[in-house]
């Protein structure tokens, strides 16, 4: 995965990100991918409600142009 300076996620817009409180990255194809891999592993590990991670998914798959 690509790593953002604080800068660069400072500077990204708050549609950039999956969940509110601008968690979860998502500005391009290679961290949306990420951020379904971490969702998984969040949830799982019982740290994501369904809800956060439907989202996450959902938001995600937008950005890699998967439609479901």
């Amino acid at each position: 995965m690509s790593r953002l300076t604080q800068a660069e996620r400072d500077a990204l817009p708050d549609s950039a990100f999956a969940l509110p409180g601008r968690r979860y990255p998502i500005p391009d194809k290679s961290h949306a991918r990420d951020a379904l891999a971490r969702a998984s592993e969040f949830y799982h590990r019982g740290e994501l409600s369904d809800e956060e991670y439907e989202t996450i998914v959902r938001r995600a798959r937008e950005v890699l142009g998967e439609d479901e």
